[in-house]
């Protein structure tokens, strides 16, 4: 499964460098390892820039000790 989501700049760009490996989200979908994240980069001024980038879902941390509830930090492979 694909997922469309909106990053913005500063993160869109340290996800797409490698120094980013992971993404925090709401887990108001059903997130899954080995899903796709399509990543467009969003600002709240101008909206889409038209950047974007897949990566892939390899991780799923949800534990409510370790994470806020209702989020999930999802590992990222950058080369899908």
């Amino acid at each position: 499964m694909t997922h469309d989501l909106k990053i913005l700049p500063e993160y869109f760009h340290a996800v797409c460098t490698g120094d980013k490996p992971f993404e925090v989200r709401q887990n108001d979908r059903p997130y899954q390892c080995g899903d796709l994240l399509k990543l467009n980069e969003w600002t709240p001024d101008a909206g889409y820039t038209g950047n974007s980038t897949h990566v892939e879902v390899t991780y799923i941390l949800s534990d409510p000790a370790y994470v806020k509830d209702g989020f999930v930090i999802m590992g990222l492979n950058t080369a899908p």
